[in-house]
């Protein structure tokens, strides 16, 4: 019999609510983590007692009203969060999105039958022990998913399942089920109806998952749905000695040659998308000119139009920008690149090194050398705390200011022109160096 260890405080949940005359279980993702060997991130609990029964029993408890509507309070202990939700049937769908309506049952299995995907619809007690009802343990073992009952019945009422899906079998490594892999083909323009910040949140857990490549390349075209300009680079050939793959396959080459960091995998999705636009053919040889600068511009619209952060798409477009810009395996081309992009250096190593990966024998030859020089050089920059920008060097501007330059765009003129000198090891990073080569410029 498969045992799940219910940590202390849903165990305490459940058995209070049992013990109060209800049935109550663990449910959805933290059972399924919980068979594949995984740590649960949350722990959902479901019962059939009403969501104010569960305030009853839990009075002496703090509680927050975090979805009446549906039958959800979170009871909060130790000040973790764990979600209570009464066993419910959901009404029509009108939108893609949500139930018009949510009718309370005391039957489990029509809670567990209104769920997206078998491997999701498992519930669990130390009593009962599994309750699955449609094969989501036997799909675990045969690395499926697979939606419960008419996978288009499931698209329908709630289209971004379309994306969870394709997210599950990346994070999981799961093989997506013919007739939920039908659905999702034939569903997926569903997905115009679904919030861009809802869209973006499951692609950035797709992109991170160990089988990301697979799912863009079995599912480009609703990758291309949600992201047009990814569409002109499909089977787009470079016509390039250093490349062997098409726009697409060698982005998708690259996706898989790097860390699962969601900064970088956005850079390498979108490092080469202006590639089709800026493309142009001398003596038969492909070129893409300023592509660099152009994907920078794509980027960042993209970014914008799926609502993310600031940061995020400030920090994404550097890396593209400079993910073509050389640098060569030289202390000052290490540091004058450390000045450009700062604490995303690293990163951009990363970038690069998965843009090389996705190329030919021949680039990754003549360019792995170089990258595992600047790399090592790098951490000797660190290593002895060099100067690569304005915050490290030993003066200032009340020091300029002090020795007779006027307050101003001079200042700042003139603090640019001594890093460089700084970082071309021509001025030593001391402050009467520094003041002396400040009065001979």
């Amino acid at each position: 019999m498969l045992k799940i260890n219910i940590p202390e405080e849903p165990n305490w949940i459940i058995t209070k609510l049992i013990e109060s005359g209800f049935d109550a279980y663990v449910v959805g993702g933290c059972v399924r983590d919980s068979i594949l060997g995984n740590i649960p991130k949350d722990w959902d609990i479901c019962t059939n007692a009403l969501p104010q029964d569960v305030k009853n029993v839990f009075k002496e408890i703090r509680i927050v009203d975090t979805g009446l509507k549906h039958g959800t309070v979170t009871i909060i202990l130790n000040n973790i969060g764990f979600e209570v939700t009464t066993y419910r049937i959901d009404g029509e769908y009108s939108d893609c999105r949500r139930p018009n309506d949510v009718y309370f049952t005391n039957n489990l299995i029509d809670d567990l039958s209104r769920r997206d995907f078998t491997i999701n619809s498992m519930a669990y007690n130390n009593n009962v022990g599994l309750i699955d009802c449609f094969g989501g343990e036997l799909d675990l073992q045969n690395r499926l998913l697979r939606c419960v009952g008419k996978a288009s019945d499931r698209f329908n009422e709630d289209a971004l399942r379309i994306l969870r899906a394709l997210r599950f079998s990346s994070v999981l490594r799961l093989t997506i089920e013919e007739e939920t892999a039908k659905a999702i083909c034939y569903n997926f323009k569903l997905l115009s109806k679904i919030s861009v910040e809802r869209i973006s949140s499951e692609m950035n857990k797709l992109l991170c998952g160990l089988n990301c490549s697979i799912i863009l390349k079995e599912y480009q075209d609703v990758i291309s749905f949600i992201i047009p300009e990814i569409k002109p680079m499909i089977g787009f050939s470079q016509n390039n000695p250093y490349h062997v793959y098409d726009v697409w396959e060698h982005t998708l080459v690259a996706l898989n040659s790097s860390p699962q960091d969601l900064e970088v995998r956005l850079a390498v999705l979108f490092h080469d998308i202006s590639k089709p636009a800026t493309y142009s053919c001398v003596d038969g040889v492909g070129h893409f000119y300023k592509h660099h600068l152009y994907s920078e511009e794509i980027t960042r619209n993209i970014l914008k139009r799926m609502k993310y952060d600031n940061k995020t798409i400030d920090n994404v477009c550097l890396l593209v920008y400079n993910h073509d810009v050389e640098i060569t395996n030289t202390p000052k081309s290490v540091k004058r690149s450390l000045n450009k992009v700062g604490d995303l250096f690293e990163k951009l190593l990363d970038v690069k090194y998965a843009d090389m990966y996705g190329q030919s024998k021949k680039a990754v030859d003549e360019k792995k050398d170089i990258l595992d020089g600047i790399k090592l050089i790098y951490q000797e920059v660190l290593n002895q705390s060099m100067c690569f920008n304005l915050k490290d060097m030993n003066i200032n501007g009340k020091d300029l200011l002090l020795n007779g330059f006027k307050e101003g765009k001079q200042i700042g003129s003139m603090l640019n022109k001594l890093l460089e000198l700084v970082i071309d090891g021509i001025v030593e990073n001391n402050k009467d160096d520094l003041l002396m080569a400040a009065k001979l410029l």
